[in-house]
C-alpha cells in the first residue's frame, strides 16, 4: 500500500488530515479540469469545493472499483456541469491558457526559437477559444481526452456514459471545434485539432 493508498484508507475511516492531504495531491489538477470546464474563475473554484466537498461526504461509499483519480475527477465534472447549467455559462471567453506546464500534453521542445513560442502561444490560444465556445458536453470529453490525456474508458466512467457516446461525443466535439476554428479564420489551429485527433484515438 503506498503512501497516497494509505491516506485513502485513513481519511474512508472519517480522518481529516489526510483527506487534506488528498486534496493538497489532487487540487492543482482539479482546478486545472474546473477552470476549463467552467471558464470562469469564481465558478471554477465554487466547482472545485464543491467536488472535495462531496468527495469527504462520499469516500467512505469509495469501493475503489475505479482508481481514485477517476472516482475524483468524475465528482468534479459532476460540479462543473451542475454549474454551467445552473447559470447558463456555457461560452465564458476568460480563463487560463492550455501552455501550463501542470496538463499540457505535449512537452515543450528543448530549444525552440522566440518565433516559434509565438506561434505555439497563438496556437494554443485559438484552440483555447474554440474550446470555450464548444457545448459543455462536447467540451468535457475533449479537455478530459486531449489535455488530461484521460483514456476512453475513463471518461466513460467520469462522465456516466458508455463507450461509445464518449468516442461519438469527442468525434463530433473535434469535428465541431475545426470548423469553429476555420470559420474564425484560424487555419492552423483547424489543422492541429485534425492532427490531435489522429493521433488520439485508440
Amino acid at each position: 500500500m503506498n503512501e497516497e493508498q494509505r491516506w485513502i484508507a485513513a481519511a474512508r475511516n472519517g480522518d481529516q488530515e489526510s483527506f487534506e492531504k488528498l486534496v493538497r495531491l489532487y487540487e492543482k489538477r482539479v482546478f486545472s479540469l474546473t477552470s476549463r470546464m467552467c471558464r470562469n474563475s469564481a465558478d471554477a473554484e465554487e466547482a472545485a469545493q464543491e467536488a472535495f466537498l462531496a468527495a469527504w461526504q462520499a469516500l467512505p461509499a469509495f469501493r475503489g472499483d475505479a482508481s481514485f483519480a477517476t472516482w475524483l475527477y468524475r465528482l468534479v465534472s459532476n460540479a462543473c456541469v451542475d454549474i454551467l447549467r445552473r447559470e447558463g455559462r456555457h461560452q465564458v471567453m476568460a480563463g487560463p491558457s492550455l501552455d501550463d506546464e501542470e496538463s499540457s500534453p505535449e512537452p515543450p521542445d528543448k530549444s525552440p526559437s522566440p518565433h516559434a513560442l509565438a506561434e505555439r502561444a497563438e496556437l494554443r490560444r485559438q484552440i483555447e477559444a474554440g474550446l470555450a465556445a464548444l457545448p459543455p458536453e462536447y467540451r468535457q470529453v475533449l479537455i478530459l481526452r486531449e489535455i488530461h490525456q484521460c483514456t476512453y474508458d475513463e471518461i466513460a466512467q467520469i462522465c456516466s456514459i458508455d463507450l461509445g457516446t464518449v468516442k461519438s461525443r469527442i468525434n463530433r466535439g473535434r469535428k465541431r471545434l475545426r470548423k469553429i476554428l476555420l470559420e474564425s479564420g484560424n487555419f492552423s489551429a483547424a489543422g492541429a485539432s485534425k492532427k490531435t485527433e489522429k493521433e488520439g484515438c485508440r
